[in-house]
């Protein structure tokens, strides 16, 4: 199949959201850690030279993502064991469909099966999630931005996944954007002076502050904010802050989005969306390894 324009730019996104191929090892490293401890007491029953075939199967429809870390458990275990995908990273497989076909040591396979299952299950749970999000808003000029509600230590995998299903990063962490909310506010005294203090530290970094009514919105538009989070406003209130802002400050509406609701709230006139669901309720997708040649 030619790739159109659009999903040669959505591979090259991919490419550059995923993280370096070195942290990519030192969390596989990590995970294999601590399941392995000193070593698979099951695994060592086979004899050290067999060799077997695998196919990996999906249980359900899903978006795959996690293959670069898959990858890493094996590569870890056995450089040996050989791994072709039948499907792309980011791409949507149906029910029963074969994903990838592993070839080589059958101990190496057995005990990289867990963890590499782990990873690829709760990345492409994250990605089939963001890709349903994405699918609501299809035809709109939205962008559906993840937050930190993530798994404790998956941060940044998550928010790669978010990206395989089609949605967006919104900051990484407390390091590479300021986000002023409500205790921010209280703790400065006032929605001016907090954003003043923003501004001087900021240096060059985005400042965005949250609003609760349209008429700390006001308040934040005249001490110059330049990107408003609107928080839980309604529906009404949501178009009411689109045509007093008038273009002059880019909108986030968050607090409690659903599917169900996603569109709605789009359709206001909204720049942006963050959505808390798309990382913090994932389900892993059913993913089975399955022997067909010991």
């Amino acid at each position: 199949m030619i790739e159109t324009g659009t999903q040669i730019d959505f591979r090259k996104e991919l490419e550059e959201s995923l993280p370096p191929n070195t942290l990519i090892e030192r969390q596989v490293r990590a995970a294999l850690a601590e399941d392995l401890g000193d070593g698979d007491r099951t695994a060592a029953l086979l004899p050290v030279g067999r060799e077997s075939r695998v196919e990996l199967i999906s249980r359900q429809h899903l978006v795959v993502c996690g293959g670069p870390w898959f990858d890493d458990v094996f590569r870890q275990l056995d450089s040996r064991v050989r791994i072709e995908w039948q499907v792309a990273e980011g791409e949507r497989a149906e029910q029963d469909q074969i994903l990838c076909r592993l070839a080589g040591s059958t101990r190496a396979l057995l005990t990289g099966e867990r963890t590499a299952l782990n990873y690829l299950q709760t990345l492409s749970g994250t990605a089939s999630r963001a890709r349903q999000y994405a699918d609501a808003v299809a035809g709109l000029q939205v962008r559906l931005l993840d937050t930190r509600k993530t798994i404790p230590g998956l941060r940044l995998q998550q928010k790669y996944a978010v990206r395989c299903g089609g949605c967006y990063n919104h900051r990484i962490g407390l390091f590479d954007a300021i986000l002023i909310k409500e205790n921010h506010i209280l703790a400065a005294g006032s929605i001016a002076a907090a954003l003043e203090a923003a501004f001087a530290l900021a240096d060059g970094m985005q400042v965005e502050i949250e609003v609760e009514s349209l008429g700390e919105l006001s308040q934040a538009l005249d001490a110059g904010a330049t990107h408003l989070l609107l928080d839980n406003f309604d529906l009404d209130q949501l178009r009411r802050a689109v045509a007093l802002v008038a273009g002059k400050a880019r909108l986030e509406a968050s607090g409690g989005v659903t599917l169900d609701s996603v569109r709605d709230i789009a359709e206001t006139g909204v720049d942006d969306i963050s959505v808390g669901n798309l990382t913090k309720d994932v389900e892993s997708i059913d993913l089975s390894m399955r022997f067909v040649d010991v």
